[in-house]
């Protein structure tokens, strides 16, 4: 992203922002995350479609209050979660502006991660496009997840030497699939993320909506004491196999020394630096010039 020449602005208000293709990025607001109810089933959509619905400090604000929201919901049996736009989730803003000081914090990406996994309706991830680092991690705590033919997902943050947020990725892709995804920083295409099982079903573009309403039907349709039941019971098998702790491994020390120490790596720290100082384009170019052929993650990906 780069700032450019725009109206003027109050003393202390952030630039504005532009994408690389010069459209203004509209501010934070509370419509940075959609909620709505169809009969039973709620719609939660990430919708920074300029941004390919990059994640912010008002994403997890609205976001956390959209979850809220559909855990209250009397009426809802089943929720989708889906990205406006080209993209499910490009990651964490990298250019975000800093969030203010009004008392209202938002909630770090884990507490969004458990709400949605202890959420007791069944979550459908419908993914278009790429979902990659906090986006990819997104698509996989959720219960079930249809994509799209076009869609591509991975951990590309390792490229600029960012951790990972959090561990969900080895227990859905399995031991080497995992390796092959957090070590190389690649993306993967719907038909390997089926394979990995990343995603649970690959559909045309044109059917993705519709396939997932299809299936938030079926679950609605389904017994909810049953459905909550079920969806607890396998969460509890993974839990006992170690999920929670892999989600929240900074909360171990070894690994916490570990984590920290990726902020002095030199190769992360040039690459991080082309970005604040020639801006965006030149910093994807640059992160992305060893990525393997027809893998590499497109300029407007965050990570």
């Amino acid at each position: 992203m780069s700032t450019g020449p725009g109206p003027e602005r109050a003393p202390g208000a952030p630039a504005p922002r532009y994408t690389p293709d010069g459209e203004l990025v509209p501010p934070p607001s509370a419509s940075d995350v959609l909620y709505e109810a169809r009969g039973p089933v709620s719609w939660i959509t990430l919708n920074r479609p300029l941004v390919l619905n990059a994640i912010d400090w008002s994403v997890r604000r609205q976001l956390s209050r959209a979850i809220d929201q559909a855990a209250r919901d009397e009426e809802a049996r089943a929720v989708v979660l889906r990205g406006a736009g080209r993209a499910f989730c490009a990651g964490g803003d990298m250019q975000s502006s800093p969030e203010p000081d009004d008392g209202v914090a938002a909630p770090p990406f884990l507490d969004l991660v458990l709400a949605l996994w202890n959420l007791d309706k069944p979550v459908i991830a419908a993914v278009q496009g790429h979902a990659v680092g906090l986006g990819c991690e997104l698509a996989g705590v959720c219960d079930l997840a249809v994509a799209a033919e076009d869609a591509r997902l991975g951990e590309i943050q390792i490229r600029h030497g960012y951790r990972p947020p959090v561990l969900i990725t080895p227990f859905l892709a399995g031991l080497r699939g995992a390796k092959e995804l957090l070590l190389l920083g690649e993306l993967v295409g719907a038909e390997e993320a089926l394979r990995l099982g990343l995603v649970n079903r690959v559909v045309p573009g044109e059917r993705l909506e519709e396939t997932a309403a299809e299936l938030a039907l079926r679950l609605a349709a389904l017994p909810p004491a049953t459905v909550r039941l079920n969806k607890r019971l396998v969460n509890h098998v993974y839990e006992l196999a170690g999920v929670l702790e892999a989600l929240d491994y900074m909360e171990e020390p070894r690994l916490a020394a570990l984590a920290e120490a990726t902020g002095a790596d030199p190769l992360g720290r040039e690459r991080l630096g082309v970005l604040a100082e020639r801006g965006w384009r030149a910093f994807v170019a640059h992160r992305d010039a060893a990525a393997g052929s027809g893998r590499e993650a497109p300029g407007e990906t965050r990570g």
